[in-house]
């Protein structure tokens, strides 16, 4: 009897002077599983074996080997295994900016933000197109080449798939005090805040505030302040910060803390990530 090959949690992070501001990720999961966490940039993965399963806008997907799960920026979504083997994929974190500036190059006139339908896209062609230039992006031996290929995955994505951001249907007063519990929250991410403080800002009860808060966003309030932490962390990380301060400059109780917490939405410890 053939058994399937099984992968392991293995992730390497990495970066490239030829998309200024991403992050890129080559790895493969079996045991991992990603919290619900969000990117501020573009996820733009193509899976290269196995299968993922993810939740995401209220939806469970599974994207098999060719699948490319594309999560706009902001969105909340978690990761794991769909088979027994795992998944391995390839990802473009490409910053927000840079696919509305080529967005805006392919059409000629200005464009509104971006947006991709929730699902699975499978379309052999733009995934070949896709791993390509990750791969070339990754070996860094020809860089006209590569980053001709990524133009041409990324335009090639735009051009088949994008879409305008869908109108919210939420009741306006609602994101009104959303967005002033939110504010609240990140005031100073340093020090402590009480849920009966986030509530009595917003005009709300703290049971009411909770619900209403975690209905909108997907999350409670502490674990989506931990998310607002962990983004916040990487552009010092990037910059050479040690893991240490960049903890406590981010508001967690220890290294330990910031680790675990980093760990579960980036599938790396901190230290790992940075040195990539």
């Amino acid at each position: 009897m053939t058994i399937a090959h099984r992968f392991q949690d293995s992730a390497r992070y990495w970066r490239t002077p030829l998309l200024p501001g991403a992050d890129l990720l080559t790895a493969e999961y079996h045991d991992h599983e990603f919290a619900p966490h969000w990117h501020d940039a573009y996820t733009i993965p193509v899976i290269v074996a196995g299968a993922e399963g993810y939740r995401y806008r209220g939806s469970d997907y599974v994207a098999e080997a060719g699948g490319m799960p594309i999560i706009n920026p902001g969105e909340l979504h978690t990761g794991s295994k769909a088979v027994d083997a795992g998944w391995r994929y390839r990802v473009i974190y490409a910053p927000v900016d840079f696919i509305q500036d080529l967005a805006r190059e392919l059409s000629g006139k200005p464009q509104a933000l971006p947006w991709f339908a929730s699902g699975v896209i499978r379309d052999d062609d733009l995934a070949t197109r896709l791993a390509r230039a990750h791969c070339l992006l990754e070996s860094d031996s020809d860089p006209l080449a590569a980053e001709a290929a990524m133009l041409d995955a990324l335009s090639t994505l735009l051009v088949r798939y994008a879409q305008t951001q869908p109108e919210p249907s939420r009741i306006a007063t609602d994101d009104a005090r959303v967005a002033i519990m939110q504010e609240r929250l990140t005031d100073n991410l340093l020090g402590p805040v009480t849920l009966a403080e986030v509530a009595q800002a917003a005009g709300l009860s703290p049971f009411h505030a909770a619900r209403l808060f975690t209905q909108t966003t997907g999350l409670p309030p502490h674990a989506w302040r931990n998310q607002v932490r962990l983004q916040r962390s990487l552009a010092p990380l990037r910059a050479g910060v040690s893991v240490t301060n960049v903890a406590a400059a981010s508001g967690f109780t220890d290294q330990s803390h910031f680790t675990r917490h980093f760990r579960r939405m980036f599938g790396v410890p901190p230290g790992r990530w940075q040195g990539n």
